[in-house]
C-alpha cells in the first residue's frame, strides 16, 4: 500500500503548506520540513534561510531508516518520534502515516512539550491529506493510470526528447 507512487497536485501542496505554516506559529518553531521516506523534500515553512534542505531531507530519511533497524533489533516496529537537543537548536522528528517525516526545528523560544502537543495535531491533519493523495494515486493505478499525469507520454516521446 505504501509503495504506490504518490502524485501531488497544487491543491495538495497548498494544504500541506497551510498545515506547516500554522504549525510554525503554534509551536513557535524556527522551521518545519516535510520529507518523504525516500529523502525528498515535500514542503518547508518558517524562518530557516540558507539551510541545505537537500542534505536535511536525505539525512532525516537516513535517520528514520537507521532507527527503524534499531527498533527491529530491540523488538519494536519503529520509533516514530525522535528528539535531538543541541546547544542552540533542537530537532523534533515525527513519522506521519508511516510514509512522511515531519521535522520541527526550534530553540529556547519554544519547549519540547509545546512542540509535541502541536505536532500531534498537525500530524493528524497531514495524515489526512496524505491519505487522500494515497487513495487518489491508488485509484489512478487501479484504473490503468489513464487519469494519471503523463500517462499519455510514450517511450518514443521520451526517446525523441533526449535525442535532440
Amino acid at each position: 500500500m505504501n509503495d504506490t507512487q504518490l502524485v501531488m497536485y497544487d491543491e495538495d501542496y497548498r494544504k500541506i503548506l497551510g498545515v506547516i505554516q500554522k504549525l510554525v506559529k503554534d509551536a513557535n518553531a524556527k522551521g518545519i520540513f516535510v520529507v518523504d521516506r525516500n529523502g525528498q523534500l515535500i514542503g518547508e515553512a518558517g524562518e530557516m534561510r540558507g539551510i541545505d534542505t537537500t542534505s536535511l531531507a536525505s539525512l532525516t530519511a537516513g535517520c528514520i531508516a537507521a532507527t527503524g533497524g534499531l527498533a527491529k533489533i530491540v523488538g519494536e516496529e519503529e520509533f516514530p518520534i525522535h528528539f535531538h537537543q543541541g546547544q542552540r537548536d533542537n530537532l523534533h522528528i515525527t513519522l506521519v502515516a508511516h510514509r512522511i517525516i515531519l521535522v520541527v526545528i526550534f530553540d529556547e523560544r519554544s519547549s519540547l512539550g509545546l512542540v509535541r502537543l502541536r505536532v500531534k495535531k498537525a500530524g493528524a491533519e497531514l495524515a489526512k491529506v496524505f491519505e487522500q493523495i494515497q487513495k487518489r494515486s491508488e485509484q489512478a493505478s487501479a484504473g490503468g493510470g489513464g487519469d494519471a499525469p503523463f500517462s499519455e507520454i510514450t517511450d518514443e516521446d521520451i526517446d525523441n526528447l533526449f535525442s535532440m
